[in-house]
């Protein structure tokens, strides 16, 4: 998938029953990796997108990877679009999907206390330990031995798309060149596919999807815009992480109900 997983396990399961699970889980990985890679010839993605395999002939991933872009297409007025470099290109839900999917399994299964993380995009259910919330850091855009935002839950998807990592690789459909407005965009809600593609089509938006993202219904946002404002909306599950132990605090230049605007004093966002 051109991006490193890692799973952790944290329901009291045999060794051996765990095990045969993480191994369940990559097993899943490799298979959409296989279907699924822009970087594999013989994937199905890319022969789809040369001609050579019809949507009729497809596996029923890749059927319903095809429907949930086009609904997605429409959700976001054009923005998400995985036809915007040119070609077929269903990255921006399929990575999340795919670890929604995962974690599913993992439930279904019994095993109830976990998080997988694909390249920053998060699905967490449980806790490290009964009783205690998981605690998952959103790094800083522009110093990456640090954490804009501290995260906490039992239950969500955390899905995060950005320019610091690939650079400007999100491309605005409409005027068909990279998007530079927003450096990250972290979208927490319950499905990881539908959170990942609501961050990739925000991050194509720019600084004019603010408003757009404060208003998803059943998820929370937080954004650093390029000219190095933070905003997150009221829900959004951020932790305290300021010296004393204090939430962050709002300062002027709200985008409107239910969006605040946090800056440290020099201008940088939250570390």
């Amino acid at each position: 998938m051109g991006t490193p997983i890692s799973l952790h396990l944290a329901t009291p399961l045999p060794a051996a029953r765990l095990a045969e699970l993480a191994e369940e889980v990559f097993d899943w990985f490799r298979e959409v990796d296989l279907r699924f890679s822009t970087y594999k010839e013989q994937s199905e993605v890319n022969r789809f997108d040369r001609g050579e395999l019809s949507i009729e002939d497809s596996s029923a991933d890749f059927r319903l990877v095809v429907d949930a872009c086009a609904d997605l297409w429409r959700d976001t007025d054009g923005y998400f679009d995985a036809y915007a470099t040119g070609r077929f290109d269903p990255s921006g839900f399929v990575k999340g999907w795919s670890v929604q999917v995962a974690s599913d399994r993992l439930l279904a299964a019994g095993c109830d206390a976990h998080w997988i993380n694909a390249g920053g995009d998060i699905r967490a259910r449980g806790g490290p330990r009964p009783g205690e919330p998981w605690r998952i850091g959103i790094r800083h855009p522009w110093q990456p031995d640090r954490v804009c935002w501290v995260l906490g839950g039992t239950d969500f998807a955390i899905a995060t798309s950005g320019t610091y990592e690939r650079g400007f690789h999100v491309v605005d459909p409409y005027r068909g060149v990279p998007a530079t407005g927003l450096t990250s965009v972290t979208v927490v809600g319950a499905d990881l596919g539908r959170a990942d593609a609501y961050a990739t089509a925000g991050v194509a938006m720019g600084v004019s999807g603010l408003r757009w993202l404060a208003a998803l219904p059943g998820h929370e946002v937080g954004i650093v815009t390029a000219d190095e404002l933070c905003y997150r909306s009221d829900g959004f599950p951020v932790l305290p992480t300021e010296p004393d132990g204090r939430p962050s605090r709002p300062v002027a230049g709200s985008t409107g109900p239910g969006v605040a605007a946090y800056r440290t004093a020099t201008g940088a966002p939250p570390s």
